[in-house]
């Protein structure tokens, strides 16, 4: 079955009232400082924060009344998983999904809460995928496939008109690709309502096998741990490939340290929470901002779903970078008062001290001297070479020490 845009047209209609029709906004900061005009599509506000509730939606909404009475079945590890699960509650819908053996019991707690019985099986993704459509014939489920399925690429595709609505000025739209069920929609929808706007689609290099597949690269993608986990696909289907090269413009990639920086920016900038996937979509804007400045490019923040741990390493690692969070290291003589007069001068200086260690034992000085680590918090790069000339003017024998490259 051919996507078209009368089959997105539906869906809009049939889903409407029953999802969030997300804002599209102008990123103020992150434009200012690119000189791109970035437009986000808020899909972390969808329920279950991902654009995915909307392709659960429409495919349950299609099934017939003994394919909703016998119950529906899925295989994901995370934003698939909760948008069956809730919409298949919500519309009295048994539904069951398959997950690794591996998942993070939050989200398996979290999908069990939206009513869903949830299976562990396979040691990742690909076996797990591989078990469920077994699962499915074995129970008589209804297989709902996280992106070979036109309902679900239907229901993808109404954020797109979405987006052309609220902005119709846009030039580009980005969108990232896991799968390539979200960008199969979208790129139906908007070039059916202007030919002219190109659309990019966005992979992490990990996970790149829409575009090799693309450029006619017969490499295999490397796979292995990706902060954007919900693109983590090795194997596309050929319905979304075969609309992927008729509609869409280009596919780039982003690697892990670009994802890394383009999540730290949504939060510090736009004060916005993005998953991996959105991180790679934003890092293909900013890896391109040349090209694209001046340009109003729109961009799928197609998720909020990342782990708190995670992301409040990333908020820390982020801060190193910047220089707002850096360590001290001083030889100092070891006697009392050493520590309060410096203390003294990194808070007179405008910063704030975060932790401190005071080194007497593991230590390379003279006896008589010991090693203080301080790690304080200031405002940038040029405040912390400030704070380090007061305090040499003082006398302190003091280094910045690098701790993320």
């Amino acid at each position: 079955m051919d996507i078209t845009f009368a089959d997105i047209e539906k869906a809009q209609k049939a889903i409407k009232g029953q999802i969030i029709r997300t804002p599209t906004v102008r990123a103020t900061r992150l434009s200012l400082r690119t000189g791109v005009n970035i437009f986000l599509k808020l899909e972390n506000l969808q329920h279950t924060a991902s654009f995915k509730a909307r392709g659960a939606l429409n495919c349950l909404l299609n099934l017939d009344d003994d394919q909703k009475k016998r119950g529906v079945v899925a295989s994901s590890a995370g934003n698939h998983a909760q948008g069956v699960a809730f919409h298949a509650t919500r519309l009295g819908i048994p539904s069951t999904i398959v997950m690794p053996k591996g998942t993070a019991f939050n989200k398996v707690q979290r999908t069990e809460e939206f009513g869903a019985k949830v299976i562990l099986a396979g040691a990742n993704y690909d076996e797990t995928q591989g078990f469920t459509p077994r699962l499915a014939e074995e129970e008589g489920f209804t297989f709902v496939h996280p992106f070979d399925d036109p309902y679900v690429i239907a229901g993808q595709g109404t954020l797109g008109v979405e987006m052309l609505e609220d902005c119709p000025e846009l030039d580009k739209i980005v969108v990232p690709i896991g799968g390539g069920g979200l960008i199969s929609g979208v790129a139906t929808a908007v070039k059916h309502m202007n030919p002219d706007i190109e659309v990019i689609g966005a992979q992490a290099e990990l996970y790149d096998a829409v575009k090799r597949h693309y450029d006619a690269n017969t490499d295999h993608p490397t796979g292995g741990p990706t902060l954007a986990e919900g693109i983590a696909v090795k194997r596309p289907a050929e319905r979304t490939l075969k609309i992927i090269r008729q509609f869409v413009n280009r596919i780039e990639t982003a690697s892990e340290e670009d994802i890394e920086d383009a999540i730290f920016n949504l939060l510090s900038s736009e004060k916005l929470v993005a998953e991996g996937a959105a991180g790679a979509g934003l890092a293909a804007i900013l890896n391109n901002k040349n090209e694209f400045k001046g340009q109003n490019i729109g961009l799928v923040l197609c998720g909020g779903n990342i782990d708190s741990r995670l992301l409040s390493t990333l908020i820390l690692r982020g801060m190193l970078r910047e220089g707002r969070i850096t360590r001290l290291r001083f030889e100092i003589d070891d006697t009392p008062g050493q520590l309060a007069d410096i203390s003294r001068l990194i808070g007179e200086a405008g910063a704030n001290v975060i932790e401190v260690i005071h080194q007497r034992l593991m230590q390379a000085v003279p006896l008589k001297k010991a090693e203080l680590d301080i790690v304080i918090e200031a405002r940038d790069t040029d405040h912390v070479k400030d704070i380090l000339a007061q305090l040499r003017d003082k006398g302190f024998k003091v280094n910045q020490m690098n701790e993320v490259a």
